[in-house]
């Protein structure tokens, strides 16, 4: 089912609103709004149009009463009664297509709450799971519910499993065949949320039945030790595809999915959920993350019409409301961001901000230079941020969305834009400090990090200065060789790894770090002191 328009007259808090103008296309709807707004009120509202209309439920619903004509004169309170039968003067639902059948309203809805709350489960024994569709422990549940069915779901996954050995189809595949391909589909949303956690196996449902996991170095770890934002996430996930089976012509409504997770991870997330929704189905969700707000707007761009906001911000509900789709423009955004943020970026606010160049994603090089930047200025520069943005040429980009963000939210923080020079020639360099950019006198800041100064005051600290020499040399023969793959004469980046490898040789560094980056971080950086020449180049190409 898809939604065109919503009437609602004295529910809850609304009077008298219309929320109309919603397309055909539309397969995201994203609820906009501070607490309190009546974003959750709507969510009740399509609810108890769903209970009544689907189940025929009867009896209470927070302050008002649904009953049957029938049954008025045994009601003492008659104050906040609603007939059963005027459900569609209060809640009136307009969909795209033709009437629905009783069998279909009760497929037409599907509730998640805010409240959704797992943290551990292991099955001993298996019992018949009802079709949820039929279920009313599952369609009589308000929003103010607490929702906990990951166990519920294992359930289902494994009743799946053992159905399929049944099936005469099925007679010439294996087990290990059968149970893949049942949760293959999991495995797969949950590679696209968390790169590093696999979903490894289902245990043994009648001894240690739950979900197990894999994450780096840790093999095959139950459900209960994935962190709070994983657990929600991961119920979000695994509910959607085994309920997407079941409901097939749905809106589904989740309120605030974001719980518990930071940014990034939201982000992924409702990109997922968006792709896990059918073309037949709407997802609609309240929320007050920047992350799916910004992923909302992303996907919108990628595919135009699939995606509707609906501000809920500044609507006196006391009176007539029409309410519409919001164009998302710069002056939306803004309201977004101070929506989501509030007055916390006035409390954290640095006095300046330095955008420079690395990777934000992922665990390889993420926010290197960042982190270089900040252990070396950390002490003189306690009030400044240095924030990884992307490449040089989206540090250029006027319309990079994560500098935008930050500009919009930390209006009264001082910006700088700092790049690496890289093979730029003067001409170029002087054209971006037209444009407010800063670039790097050298090539990149493992020019730096390298420096003979550096590995100089490296020798004093381990008590090897008469290593020095011998370091220098080798310095010299790995750039050496680093030319002669056809890199550039002062590209020490590229020799950068088998320098690393060769000073801890020397000078038989232990506990100095795993990686060349950790050692660069932890064990170079914090030697570029203001007292040394490295420290004072570095400071004017940034601050000066």
């Amino acid at each position: 089912m898809k939604i065109k328009e919503i009437r609602i007259n004295n529910f809850k808090r609304f009077t008298d609103l219309t929320i109309t103008g919603i397309p055909e296309t539309a397969k995201l709807v994203v609820l906009v709004g501070p607490n309190g707004c009546g974003k959750t009120s709507l969510f009740e509202a399509f609810n108890v149009w769903y209970q009544i209309k689907g189940f025929s439920m009867l009896g209470t619903h927070d302050y008002q009463y649904y009953i049957k004509k029938s049954n008025y004169n045994n009601i003492q309170d008659k104050t906040s009664v609603f007939f059963f039968d005027d459900i569609n003067k209060i809640i009136k639902l307009i969909y795209y297509g033709s009437s629905l059948s009783k069998g279909q309203i009760c497929r037409s809805f599907y509730f998640r709450s805010a409240y959704r709350n797992e943290s551990n489960f292991v099955i001993s024994n298996l019992s018949k799971q009802k079709n949820p569709i039929n279920d009313m422990e599952i369609n009589r549940k308000t929003l103010i519910t607490t929702d906990a069915i990951v166990s519920e779901n294992y359930h289902r996954l494994i009743s799946s499993i053992i159905s399929s050995l049944f099936i005469k189809e099925n007679n010439d595949r294996t087990v290990e065949e059968l149970r893949k391909e049942l949760i293959e589909k999991i495995q797969i949303s949950i590679h696209n949320v968390f790169e590093d956690l696999e979903l490894s196996s289902l245990g043994e449902p009648l001894e240690n039945g739950s979900f197990y996991f894999t994450k780096g170095n840790s093999k095959n770890f139950i459900y209960a030790n994935l962190s709070a934002g994983e657990k929600s996430a991961f119920d979000l996930i695994l509910d959607l595809i085994i309920k997407s089976s079941y409901f097939t012509d749905t809106v589904f409504c989740i309120d605030e999915p974001e719980s518990h997770m930071h940014t990034i991870l939201q982000s992924k997330l409702l990109k997922e959920l968006y792709s896990l929704i059918s073309k037949n189905s709407q997802l609609w969700i309240s929320t007050h993350s920047m992350g799916m707000l910004k992923k909302a707007k992303e996907l919108e761009e990628e595919n135009p019409g699939t995606v509707v906001f609906l501000d809920f911000e500044n609507r006196d509900f006391d009176n007539k409301v029409v309410m519409t789709p919001s164009r998302i423009d710069s002056t939306m955004w803004k309201r977004f961001l101070d929506l989501a943020l509030g007055d916390l970026s006035k409390l954290i606010a640095p006095k300046i901000v330095v955008f420079c160049e690395g990777n934000t994603n992922g665990r390889k090089y993420k926010d290197f230079d960042a982190q270089i930047y900040t252990k070396i200025f950390n002490s003189k520069y306690p009030d400044v941020s240095f924030v990884s943005v992307g490449s040089c040429s989206e540090i250029e980009n006027e319309e990079n969305i994560s500098m935008k963000i930050i500009s919009q939210t930390l209006s009264n923080s001082k910006k700088i834009k700092l790049v690496d020079r890289d093979d730029m020639n003067d001409n170029e360099i002087e054209e971006l400090k037209n444009q407010d950019i800063k670039v790097l006198s050298k090539r990149h800041i493992e020019s730096y990090l390298l420096d003979d100064e550096i590995l100089k005051l490296l020798c004093e600290k381990e008590n090897k200065s008469d290593k020095y020499d011998e370091i220098i040399s080798i310095k010299k023969a790995k750039l050496e060789d680093s030319i002669s793959r056809g890199n550039p004469k002062d590209d020490i980046k590229s020799a950068s790894g088998d320098i690393y490898v060769e000073i801890k040789k020397i000078l038989q560094l232990s506990h100095s770090g795993n990686t060349k980056d950790a050692f660069f971080r932890d064990t170079l950086a914090p030697l570029i002191t203001p007292e040394t020449q490295v420290y004072k180049e570095l400071e004017k190409d940034i601050f000066e």
